[in-house]
């Protein structure tokens, strides 16, 4: 790993946490894991206990890397917060997920604009247990430091929050979540799959690259994957290509419905 990315690595110091910060993690994990038995795209629950991440204490990132390494390559690593672009797409691109170690107060239990350690874990790394989304979660990382240097990254952030942060995915039991924004979010697990408000399109790569998105509000729209694989044809395509493309065309509102999308169901 480059030197430069590495200097952005801290140590959890978990020996650090509180009892009442564990007790946060603690009222945060069942809340969470109940509404989500239902809602929660299976590979995601699954995720969750081969992790053995538990409610009893805030985990250990040394003991989610060594599964994760078993299993996809991946590993756990701390920084201290976000952190530049490329360093973030530095470290997706060989396998390590950032995640910060500070976990929200008890007057942040229902919402915390930045992510925290609760976000980050019980969000982001169940499904990467998972090959396919692994896999695409590391396309995404090399997607990322390609497109440095030629002003197309917000395209990829909208990709990045339309999927991994808020993506939502057609199942044989119906629809489910699997973005780590909503998995984390007990009001917003309700509202992206029970909400009458909502856009619920399928996904389509262009589109949602061209499509704004909220940071301070429920999305007002969704885009529904048919299966995993499909992120993954999006991130092996000449995207520097497309955002040439793009760069031509205007953007759309969060809330915009076109005639030619295609809604869910």
């Amino acid at each position: 790993m480059d030197l430069v990315i590495q200097n952005y690595l801290i140590d959890q110091k978990w020996d650090t946490y509180t009892e009442q910060e564990h007790g946060i993690w603690k009222t945060l994990f069942e809340r969470q894991h109940d509404i989500l038995q239902k809602r929660a795209v299976p590979e995601f629950l699954y995720g969750v206990d081969r992790l053995e991440v538990a409610s009893d204490r805030i985990p250990k990132f040394e003991e989610l890397s060594a599964i994760l390494m078993k299993e996809t390559g991946w590993k756990v690593v701390a920084v201290p917060g976000l952190v530049p672009d490329d360093i973030f797409f530095g470290l997706l691109a060989n396998c390590c997920f950032p995640s910060t170690c500070f976990i929200r107060r008890v007057d942040q239990m229902d919402y915390l604009q930045e992510p925290d350690i609760f976000h980050d874990i019980y969000g982001h790394i169940p499904l990467l247990i998972q090959p396919v989304f692994a896999n695409y979660m590391e396309a995404y990382g090399k997607a990322g430091l390609k497109a440095l240097d030629s002003k197309s990254l917000h395209y990829l952030a909208r990709l990045y929050w339309y999927t991994v942060e808020f993506g939502l995915i057609d199942t044989p039991e119906g629809l489910r979540t699997y973005g780590s924004g909503i998995v984390s979010s007990a009001a917003e697990s309700k509202y992206c799959l029970e909400d009458p408000t909502p856009n619920r399109l399928w996904f389509d790569l262009k589109r949602v690259m061209r499509t704004n998105y909220l940071i301070d509000n429920f999305q007002e729209t969704y885009f529904v994957v048919s299966n995993f694989e499909d992120l993954i044809k999006a991130t092996t395509q000449d995207l520097m290509g497309m955002y040439e493309e793009l760069k031509k065309l205007p953007d759309f509102t969060p809330r915009q419905v076109l005639t030619e999308d295609k809604r869910y169901p």
